[in-house]
């Protein structure tokens, strides 16, 4: 009798750029490693290596021209690219409006703006808060990083008041993987894990990559199993976040030993599908084959 056929992978996370027309801010001194150009055709055999069905495409520069690059890059991409997180300036709810009506693309599945560690007194202005409601309405996921508890209230205040929207938050919140506290992170990953809205991407961040001596995945299985314990696999998703794993790992070595990570705390057969690629399917929208 045949065997069924896998369940679809999906890579919730990563990235194109060209250096000399993206200037990155958050690229610095450390990472020569990855000061160079990244686009579908660097990454389309490394997907296949690693059993990669699709992608979703996130940006990583706040402006408009970021938009147009992702659609080429998707273009480019063909099916390897089944979604797109693009940029909109969230702060300015009239600014994000028009460039939402400005970058209509068929493939964009989220939006984001890179925050790092500024306040977000914003979040929860009300013209902002029926931004998000109209991003919900539209089926647009929310992406984001919030790493500092005036953050994370911010964001659990924002999926309490819209309730339709999805967000998702990026490389775990960047847990204190080089040093191995586990607060106040794990107590913030919990708050956002109360928000049935809220799902995460089980990934590696640039903060981490960087402080870190060498990959070590033996030192993510606490952050994951805790990850795990509070989010459960229908609200987990795998990502790469390549190129910026480069820093520290191959792309099909990452994914792989996150999956292996994933395995040892706890997760299931049916839960690594989850976690594969039907959370992010379910969550941005993706349809595949």
């Amino acid at each position: 009798m045949p065997y069924p056929p896998s369940p679809p992978v999906i890579d919730a996370h990563h990235h194109f750029w060209r250096v000399a027309r993206q200037h990155q801010s958050w690229r610095t001194g450390d990472h020569h490693a990855i000061d160079r150009d990244y686009g579908p055709e660097d990454l389309r055999a490394a997907a296949r290596a690693a059993g990669v069905d699709a992608t979703v495409l996130v940006q990583s520069v706040d402006t408009a021209e970021e938009n147009d690059r992702l659609a080429a890059y998707a273009a480019e991409a063909g099916d390897l690219a089944a979604g797109i997180v693009g940029w909109l300036p969230l702060a300015d709810p009239a600014a994000a409006r028009a460039e939402l009506d400005r970058f209509t693309h068929p493939l964009l599945t989220g939006v984001r703006t890179l925050i790092a560690r500024d306040p977000l007194d914003w979040l929860t202005a009300p013209g902002t808060v029926a931004l998000f409601r109209d991003l919900a309405a539209r089926g647009l996921t929310w992406d984001v990083v919030p790493v500092t508890a005036e953050q994370v209230a911010r964001v659990t205040a924002l999926a309490e008041a819209v309730p339709d929207l999805r967000i998702v938050v990026d490389h775990l919140a960047r847990p204190p993987v080089e040093s191995g506290a586990r607060e106040p992170w794990a107590s913030q990953l919990t708050a956002l894990a109360r928000q049935p809205g809220i799902a995460c991407k089980v990934s590696v961040g640039i903060d981490v990559l960087t402080a870190w001596p060498r990959w070590d995945a033996d030192a993510l299985l606490p952050h994951v199993a805790h990850a795990v314990e509070v989010f459960g696999p229908g609200r987990l998703m795998l990502a790469s976040n390549w190129p910026v794993v480069l820093l520290r790992r191959d792309y099909p070595g990452a994914l792989a030993d996150l999956g292996d990570v994933l395995s040892r705390a706890g997760v299931d057969r049916d839960g690594l599908a989850e976690i594969r690629g039907a959370t992010a399917a379910r969550w941005y929208g993706v349809h595949l084959p």
